[in-house]
């Protein structure tokens, strides 16, 4: 078993093999004068099962790119299997037609990381679940409610809890993580006017006298989110905090966050954090690094990984 870092989320990767017991395989990702990417991997890999680390978070392009070379490299290394392991998989919002003459990107994304060399794909809270679909490979998706679940358990102990979706699309999560720890579901009725903007409408459910917290799988603009809280609180709710598994912060987000009457946003590890976030009053990061580890223990031992979640 190899582990290949690239370059998107080092400190994971470097979390993972320490959690795997193995060190980062010696290779270098780098770039030409003029931004070409080159790869070049210093030892023997014929033969291993490899794993390669990479969220495709910004800059997006960049890093897919990486990861395609570095999978080209690997194959041609003769590696006997390569898995991608994508915490973050960029592109995902992309899923279908949202109009006339647009394009899939998700499934572009996928064929492109088939035909790179990847065997198999290791990612986390896909944004919908019928990606896994658009590859002709497997595809393990993680989901990040037991660590969300048992941190909740921690942080909020004693506390009247609500578990809320901040839209429909979201519910399934939502209901997961509310399952786990026993408690009521509310949801957010909201209508977007157009791209990148927000409106919440209603609160469906009883949330006056709870502690509410928000669940989703991305935070971009926190727009989404931000109105979720200021909604719930004048329906009476007596704090609000958010779980989101990605932290893409986009733009302003992290001020808008931080203006917000948010207590407390939590975020994995599987983008990278900038300083912006690390110096935020509001925002903790959990690392998704244990759970990646095992996982890809189970898979190179071909063991089950559904299991993780029983």
């Amino acid at each position: 078993m190899k582990i290949v870092a690239c370059n998107s989320n080092r400190p994971l990767a470097e979390a993972v093999a320490a959690a795997c017991g193995i060190p980062l395989t010696n290779a270098s990702v780098r770039r030409f004068a003029d931004m070409e990417v080159f790869v070049e991997i210093h030892e023997n890999i014929r033969g291993e099962d490899v794993f390669v680390v990479q969220s495709t978070s910004y800059p997006a392009n960049d890093n897919l790119l990486e990861l395609l070379i570095t999978l080209d490299a690997l194959k041609r290394s003769s590696a006997r299997r390569i898995t991608a392991v994508i915490p973050y998989f960029g592109y995902a919002r992309q899923d279908r037609k949202s109009g006339p003459r647009t394009p899939i990107s998700a499934k572009l994304v996928a064929n492109l990381i088939t035909a790179a060399g990847a065997n198999r794909v290791l990612t986390m809270d896909l944004h919908a679940a019928q990606i896994q679909g658009f590859f002709d490979i497997p595809v393990d998706n993680l989901f990040a409610a037991p660590l969300f679940s048992r941190d909740i358990q921690e942080r909020y102990a004693g506390r009247e809890l609500m578990i809320v979706s901040p839209d429909v699309g979201g519910v399934v999560r939502a209901r997961a993580i509310a399952a786990r720890l026993g408690v009521d579901l509310a949801i957010i009725d909201k209508r977007r006017p157009r791209a990148g903007v927000s409106e919440v409408m209603n609160v469906i459910g009883e949330v006056e006298g709870r502690h509410c917290l928000l669940v989703d799988d991305i935070v971009d603009s926190g727009g989404t989110l931000c109105n979720a809280a200021e909604a719930l609180l004048k329906n009476g709710a007596q704090s609000v905090g958010v779980y989101v598994t990605h932290g893409v912060f986009s733009g302003g987000a992290v001020a808008r966050i931080g203006a917000a009457p948010i207590e407390m946003m939590t975020v994995t590890d599987s983008i990278q954090a900038t300083e912006a976030v690390r110096v935020s009053r509001n925002l903790r990061q959990l690392t998704i690094a244990p759970l990646l580890a095992e996982a890809m223990k189970r898979i190179s031992e071909e063991s089950s990984v559904s299991s993780l979640f029983n």
